[in-house]
């Protein structure tokens, strides 16, 4: 185990959810003048008929909030790890207008990466179960065999603490639910550090191998890796996880069973994340940002407004930051 993950983490990507609660300074209302801007950035885009996806930085011309993204960036790496941007006009756009300006902004803080096999860049959150009936995906593993979505983002039932593979990943609001669905963060050197005092065996166990399935991922012939929980990359802290791919590896060829301690270390961690966290609710033009190796995030179930049009939406970008740490598996 790195010396630095024996002690307790400090700085400002240490926090807990009443921290959060009692300050304003990680929220960043968008100015009229920044929004101004952003519709001309769009209108620009329209009228040279450029599709999004193929905007660079240079075509989006933002540079009044370009400077506050690029506070928004060093926050995210050197800060609390999280940063919510309030409010985008988004009532104001047809859809095809927001990926436009959506992939704009991200173009102007890192740069954008697939989320899955299938390329997807702009990922619609929303309960595709409800909309489409239940949906289906090839297993990259077993192709022409169609399995059942595991992809909980896309139901309205309750995501687990998690992270994405990515340095960040950022979520516009464009409907909020009807009901629940609120989005809970909690950071990552906070729960090192709880679980450090209470059962420094267990948190041994955290900074030492687990074995992660690789489902959803493009290429390679690996099905499964070997990450720690809580480890250091670059100099810095970070924690990149998710249980269900944890689970999801047990039973892959080569990977050897969890054992009861191991799984003691995961229910705690877990225990801990509820305990530390902050809940919030995203409203309309809400966009949240979040640092992967910072910062856990979950969702509760959610109720959506039957009516066509009205369900909840989001909007999710990953993204490579230039100040982040070296990239590995």
């Amino acid at each position: 185990m790195s010396a630095t993950l024996a002690a307790p983490l400090t700085g400002p990507m240490v926090w807990n959810g009443e921290d959060l609660a009692h300050s304003t300074d990680w929220i960043r209302a968008v100015t009229p003048a920044e929004i101004d801007e952003l519709d001309a950035a769009v209108r620009a885009v329209q009228r040279r008929g450029l599709d999004w996806r193929t905007l660079t930085r240079n075509d989006f011309a933002i540079p009044r909030l370009g400077r506050s993204l690029a506070e928004v960036s060093a926050e995210l790496e050197d800060g609390r790890g999280l940063v919510l941007l309030r409010r985008l006009p988004v009532e104001r756009y047809r859809e095809d207008e927001l990926r436009i300006l959506y992939w704009g902004l991200g173009q102007h803080l890192g740069t954008p990466r697939y989320q899955n096999a299938q390329g997807e860049l702009i990922g619609d959150v929303r309960d595709e179960n409800r909309l489409y009936g239940t949906v289906h995906e090839v297993d990259p593993a077993r192709p022409g065999e169609p399995r059942t979505s595991r992809n909980k983002a896309r139901s309205a039932g309750p995501l687990r603490f998690h992270t994405d593979r990515t340095d960040v990943v950022i979520l516009l609001c464009v409907r909020p639910a009807a009901r629940g669905g609120l989005s809970k963060v909690v950071s990552a050197p906070a729960v090192h550090n709880e679980i450090l005092a209470r059962r420094p065996d267990l948190h041994a166990l955290l900074c030492a191998p687990y074995y992660h399935s690789r489902e959803g991922e493009a290429g390679g012939r690996q099905r499964y890796y070997a990450m720690p929980i809580f480890g250091m990359r670059a100099g810095r802290f970070t924690s990149q996880y998710s249980r269900t791919f944890v689970e999801n590896a047990q039973g892959l060829p080569g990977v050897p069973p969890l054992t009861a301690a191991q799984n003691a270390a995961l229910d705690l961690w877990a225990e801990v994340c509820e305990e530390l966290c902050y809940s919030m609710e995203l409203q309309a033009g809400d966009l949240q940002l979040l640092n992967n190796h910072v910062v856990y995030h979950a969702r509760t179930t959610y109720e959506d407004d039957a009516r066509p049009g009205h369900d909840r939406f989001l909007m999710r970008l990953w993204l490579s930051m230039p100040n982040s740490r070296a990239s590995s598996s």
